[in-house]
């Protein structure tokens, strides 16, 4: 085989997960008679960078807008008497595989690219792809393989605010992981931020209420993985700093986050808390628990 033409392709790909499933193209006739199916991504033109590659590449073979992590492996394969053009050659495949992601309210994939290497876009079962229901090349299994969800830990800081034996809380809305539970309002520490400056700012951004921090009465923490606001796949641990906050007797709670992950605020009863009437995460049953001032 060492008298073949030499051939050197750089291309650039991306692994894509969302709720067990994962985005894949298939392969043409013309570049295989069987079904068989690849990562999303090609070659790189002259002078391209690679992360703008793959997210063209993604486009036009899924019509989805993608973004593409940081870092990335490469692969290497030396593939001496396979077919390229019509002819035998001696062919060297560097593959750079990106962690990506798309929106969660992304339209269903198809393909955009005319003639081109690949004829569908779909997301496949990561189940059927790892027991061979769903036929795929060799990268993908080595991809997954040795893919990591992206590991983010947040810091929050939350108000228990208490009126005449209920709660303040607010519900997550489906842009968020625990949709449909209540929890307490508050959010994310900016950074360089106070944790009690925060849960003011927080209070006022979604109930539109102004209050008073007092004491620290919980510090709770959550692990799970799972489909972050922006699509992407995260390894997710969540530290939360609960605050005894106090706000006007004659204040109430006005919904004012628009297309974000609450859609909805109220004061529950903590009996309904109590028999399970109403679904609240772990931190609002251990806020709960801390003495009432």
């Amino acid at each position: 085989m060492s008298g073949l033409p030499k051939r050197q392709r750089v291309a650039a790909y991306a692994v894509i997960l969302r709720d067990g499933a994962m985005l894949l193209s298939r392969l043409a006739p013309t570049v295989t008679p069987d079904e068989l199916w690849t990562l999303p991504g090609g070659g790189l033109d002259h002078g391209e960078d690679p992360r703008d590659a793959v997210v063209r590449e993604i486009h036009e073979e899924t019509g989805l807008d993608a973004v593409v992590g940081e870092t990335a492996r490469v692969y290497s394969a030396h593939l001496p008497g396979v077919w390229r053009d019509g002819r035998r050659v001696d062919a060297h495949a560097l593959r750079i595989v990106y962690e990506g992601w798309v929106s969660p309210d992304a339209p269903p994939p198809q393909v955009l690219e005319v003639g081109g290497s690949t004829m569908a876009a779909a997301w496949q079962s990561v189940a059927d792809v790892l027991d061979g229901s769903v036929p795929v090349v060799p990268m993908v299994l080595e991809a997954l393989a040795d893919h990591r969800p992206f590991r983010h830990q947040r810091l929050g800081a939350y108000a228990l605010v208490r009126r005449d034996g209920a709660v303040l809380l607010t519900r997550i809305s489906a842009r968020g992981f625990h949709t449909g539970s209540w929890t307490l309002p508050g959010g994310g520490v900016d950074h360089g931020e106070s944790p009690r400056s925060a849960v003011l700012r927080e209070l006022r951004e979604e109930c539109g209420l102004d209050g008073s921090v007092g004491e620290l009465v919980a510090v709770h923490d959550d692990h799970f993985s799972g489909t972050a606001p922006s699509g992407r796949y995260e390894d997710f641990h969540a530290v939360a700093l609960a605050f005894d906050v106090v706000v006007d007797d004659a204040a109430e709670p006005v919904l004012t986050e628009v297309d974000g992950t609450t859609d909805a605020v109220a004061w529950v009863p903590v009996t309904d808390i109590e028999s399970g009437a109403v679904p609240v995460l772990d931190l609002v049953r251990e806020a709960l628990r801390s003495p009432t001032t």
